[in-house]
């Protein structure tokens, strides 16, 4: 594989020339996620043109969310190609313009709404979770599970009828009006404790996740940015707040 760098770059020149620090690339080379290319006979790490094109693509994966070790594995993939990742980089970045957009839209149709003048029902304060974006969330989510966990979920969600499918959606909005109306009242709360309650049980027409997989469920919620995008869209601070409540919701189940 060609690439047109002619470059060798010591730790701290490529800190400066990247934006990460000397520290973050000492522990990717600890982790064995981004080794230098050579090291020299005064002890220091040198980085020629590969090893640059690597860190470009795991801070590409980074901006989308991924933690080190889905990056690890995706790179380790004998089938991993550079110009095919980077085509899905370009595409998932796409999408998120899009979904920063439609979140922009959101704002100020809401702001008018506030200020009485636009119309706006509780279907399209909550339209993140439509149809649609079952299919969005079905994609983001082959990033961060096993992808036969995934196919199993999605087989399930398919096989409901449209009347289901808009009877699980509906009640699914009606979890996240009422956490956000609960919101005031703290996490601890018995009426916020009583949304995530329901909120596991919904997760059933999709999957059964064990305790441990709902802190990681709400996790992303905060830090994947599809899903982040759809939360931000209700309120900014639910999904932060959701994983407080899921949080002390599962320290609860476990005692």
């Amino acid at each position: 594989m060609v690439y047109y760098l002619a470059m060798e770059y010591t730790v701290k020149q490529l800190s400066r020339l990247a934006g990460v620090s000397v520290r973050t690339l000492h522990y990717y080379d600890e982790i064995s996620i981004l080794k230098p290319s050579m090291i020299g006979s005064n002890g220091y790490r040198y980085y020629r043109d590969e090893a640059l094109i690597y860190l470009q693509q795991i801070l590409f994966y980074r901006e989308l969310g991924l933690s080190l070790d889905n990056i690890r594995r995706i790179m380790e993939n004998p089938e991993f190609d550079i110009k095919s990742a980077l085509d899905s980089h370009k595409k998932a970045l796409q999408d998120r313009i899009i979904h920063l957009e439609g979140l922009i839209q959101t704002v100020d149709d809401t702001l008018l709404h506030l200020k009485g003048n636009k119309e706006m029902t509780n279907k399209q304060l909550f339209s993140a979770f439509s149809d649609e974006e079952q299919d969005k969330y079905a994609h983001e989510a082959e990033k961060i599970y096993d992808p036969e966990t995934v196919k199993a979920s999605n087989r399930l969600w398919n096989s409901y009828s449209s009347e289901k499918k808009t009877q699980i959606l509906d009640e699914g909005n009606q979890v996240y009006k009422d956490m956000l109306a609960a919101m005031p009242l703290g996490a601890q709360s018995a009426e916020v404790q009583a949304c995530v309650e329901r909120w596991r049980k919904h997760m059933d027409y999709f999957w059964t996740p064990s305790l441990f997989q709902l802190v990681g469920l709400a996790e992303n919620y905060n830090n994947q940015p599809g899903f982040k995008a759809n939360f931000d869209k209700i309120d900014p601070r639910l999904a932060a707040f959701m994983l407080e409540a899921v949080k002390i919701y599962v320290s609860k189940v476990e005692k």
